[in-house]
């Protein structure tokens, strides 16, 4: 069987059955996780410098920042590509 990826910004890609929760980044308690995660070293920085649209939970406890809003994340991991949800972040090369 073939896993799903999910592009969530800049060429990273995550599994689909991997993916627990996408959460706004901008709640006391999304903070203290991404905090938790940071002293724990299960954070990986997917932003490429940018603002933190979305964190993604996945089932081994990894949090992952992107830069991608949380309904064009959403939007992917339900295979809904052309919905109607805001555009996501300009990807350029720097």
């Amino acid at each position: 069987m073939e896993e799903r990826t999910v592009n969530i910004g800049f060429g990273n890609t995550v599994l689909s059955s991997r993916v627990v929760a996408v959460i706004l980044p901008n709640s006391a308690p999304s903070k203290r996780l991404r905090e938790e995660a940071r002293g724990a070293q299960r954070l990986i920085d997917a932003t490429h410098g940018r603002k933190t649209r979305s964190i993604i939970i996945t089932d081994s406890n990894h949090v992952i920042l992107s830069a991608v809003h949380v309904e064009t994340i959403s939007q992917r991991l339900s295979g809904n590509h052309h919905g109607s949800g805001r555009p996501e972040t300009r990807e350029k090369e720097a």
